[in-house]
């Protein structure tokens, strides 16, 4: 099994910043793409950002310019910058990763618990 566990979520004002971490642990032989996801109340999920492991990323339109994906395979971890947050930039942001173990060759869509990002006009 493969683990991911979000971090740095919280409340910030409109025209803030921050930073969100996904820390991936468990049972890993490799680690595939790596993808932000977001959820609003009544919205469907829907990507964000996604970064291969060689290092290609790609930005749903909504956040070109304002976020950057980046990822430390050192640390098996992924990182979400965002600038000038709008208060529609609030949902809970989830961590996402395929992923192949140990003990499993075949690819796994793994999910975290998710954090939750607030914006206030």
């Amino acid at each position: 099994q493969v683990q991911l566990a979000e971090s740095g979520g919280g409340l910030v004002q409109a025209g803030g910043s921050l930073r969100l971490s996904c820390a991936a642990s468990g049972n890993i032989f490799r680690i595939n793409a790596m993808e932000w996801y977001r959820q609003a109340p009544g919205k469907r999920r829907e990507s964000v950002a996604s970064i291969a492991s060689i290092g290609r990323t790609n930005y749903a339109d909504f956040v070109k310019g304002r976020f950057t994906i980046s990822r430390d395979n050192a640390k098996n971890t992924l990182y979400l910058q965002m600038n000038s947050l709008k208060p529609e930039d609030t949902a809970v942001y989830y961590c996402y990763a395929e992923a192949t173990t140990m003990t499993r060759n075949y690819p796994y869509a793994y999910w975290g618990q998710g954090t939750q990002v607030t914006v206030s006009s």
